[in-house]
């Protein structure tokens, strides 16, 4: 996950300040030093982690801190709040027009992810009822058309494109289309180059100044660390774009573009990209991301993907099942299901607080999943209802079925019964009171094994 290294040499530097006690001015500028290098490990801009760390020796070796009961703590307190303010401070939305339509121009170099995160923008501003237009500008790279139509088409929204003709030509009919029908969300998928150049920002300037968008976003790769700093910056000067989407901020990054961008440009970053469904599309807070980096996790995102994504009315009465120790494997299947929804087991840990090391650096394989759903797919209705009943010659039926082998078929039974038993123990303790449960998640115990890659047997080739 991003901020992964970082967030340890934090937590590292921060240890060794919690095991002071009473801190001097000497102590919080050693750390502090710790901390300068962490973010230029993390490929933080040299100038904005010098500027930080500048600003939290400043605060932390004053009085209030100094002789605070828990100094530490306090010096943490002011690196969230600084972290916080050098993202943004708060989170920032999509400036909507007065009168419809709102037209979003999408901008970025080739490979960035612009086209997916136009399909991703605009399945997000669908589920909150609007009306949005994906509209075809890139006429150059070969399929960019036909890619629009794939991802929009999965996002549930119409496709306005005109083939080969002037992208300014393209822009100004589909705002005029999207007047005539009622799209009050105009995106605007332009084209990108390997680097920038002057043909490029000639034709976003000319996009820009025939159909005046509301918003100008940047997509950006976080995985390219500074140089995507450089390239916000160029396209700032350029466009004077409103606001920027990081992109794979699920993947093995150091972060240094997320913490760098609002300092250099001065313009927030507004959504995040987080995986590679078209629902992997988060409002960036700063606030959040300041907590998750500095190891305390991000329970209100959590709690905001779980009723996003989830089924409630499933949830309860999956919940009303493990209460009544009437859970079968139809119901671990659809249990499977909605824990799917919420992205892969690495990304939920992430945003737990208090989640050990150890346990999220564990090599979490999303597949079990499937192969436990393949599994419970090859049983019949009568098993799923009934486990009891699978004996040795329906163990090699449903392996057979599932293209696993009977191992496999062994295991997930062995965890089933484990999980029935825990239930019974969980609910023999809480006769007089509910427990608290993730929401939507509907309280049921999830074996690590179970998800586990280790030790699983393999498909049969």
């Amino acid at each position: 996950m991003a901020f992964e290294g970082l967030s340890e040499k934090l937590s590292a530097a921060f240890k060794r300040l919690r095991n002071k006690g009473k801190l001097t001015e000497s102590d919080v500028k050693s750390a502090m030093r710790e901390v300068r290098m962490a973010l230029l490990e993390a490929d933080v801009n040299y100038k904005v982690a010098k500027d930080f760390t500048a600003k939290v020796t400043e605060r932390a070796v004053g009085a209030d801190v100094m002789e605070s009961l828990t100094p530490a703590q306090m010096v943490i307190k002011i690196v969230n709040e600084e972290l916080t303010a050098l993202m943004g401070a708060e989170e920032t939305r999509l400036n909507f027009a007065g009168k419809p339509p709102t037209i979003v121009m999408m901008c970025g170099l080739q490979g960035s992810g612009k086209t997916t995160h136009s399909a991703k923008l605009a399945k997000m501003m669908k589920k909150q009822g609007h009306r949005p237009l994906l509209v075809a500008c890139d006429v150059y790279r070969p399929a960019a058309i036909e890619q629009l139509k794939v991802v929009g088409g999965q996002a549930g929204a119409a496709v306005f494109e005109m083939g080969r003709e002037d992208p300014v030509t393209i822009a100004r009919s589909a705002v005029k289309h999207a007047k005539d029908y009622g799209n009050d969300i105009v995106i605007l998928d332009t084209a990108g180059r390997l680097h920038i150049d002057e043909k490029l920002m000639d034709e976003l300037k000319n996009i820009k100044s025939e159909v005046k968008p509301d918003e100008i976003l940047l997509v950006v790769d976080s995985m390219t660390g500074q140089d995507a700093v450089n390239v916000a910056k160029s396209f700032d000067d350029l466009l004077d774009i409103s606001g920027v989407i990081l992109t794979k901020l699920d993947g093995d990054t150091r972060g240094g573009a997320a913490l760098s961008v609002r300092a250099v440009t001065g313009k927030p970053i507004k959504f995040a990209g987080i995986g590679e469904k078209l629902d992997d599309l988060e409002v960036f807070h700063p606030d959040r991301m300041a907590s998750r980096i500095l190891g305390m996790g991000d329970v209100l995102t959590l709690i905001e993907d779980a009723e996003n994504r989830l089924d409630q009315k499933k949830a309860e009465e999956m919940a009303r099942k493990f209460q009544q120790n009437k859970f079968d494997m139809n119901d671990l299947y659809e249990q499977l299901q909605q824990i799917k929804k919420m992205g892969s087991i690495k990304n939920i840990l992430s945003k737990l607080p208090g989640v050990d090391k150890q346990i999220r650096d564990m090599d979490f394989d999303d597949r079990q999943m499937d192969r436990i759903g393949a599994i419970i797919s090859s049983m019949t209705n009568k098993e799923r209802e009934n486990p009891e009943i699978i004996n040795a010659p329906r163990k090699r039926r449903i392996a057979a079925g599932s293209g696993m082998k009977v191992e496999d078929v062994n295991r997930l039974m062995k965890q089933f019964e484990e999980m029935q038993k825990f239930m019974k123990s969980m609910n023999s303790r809480n006769k007089f009171g509910k427990r608290k449960k993730l929401p939507g998640l509907g309280g049921m115990p999830m074996n690590q094994s179970m998800l586990h890659g280790k030790g699983s047997s393999k498909r049969k080739k």
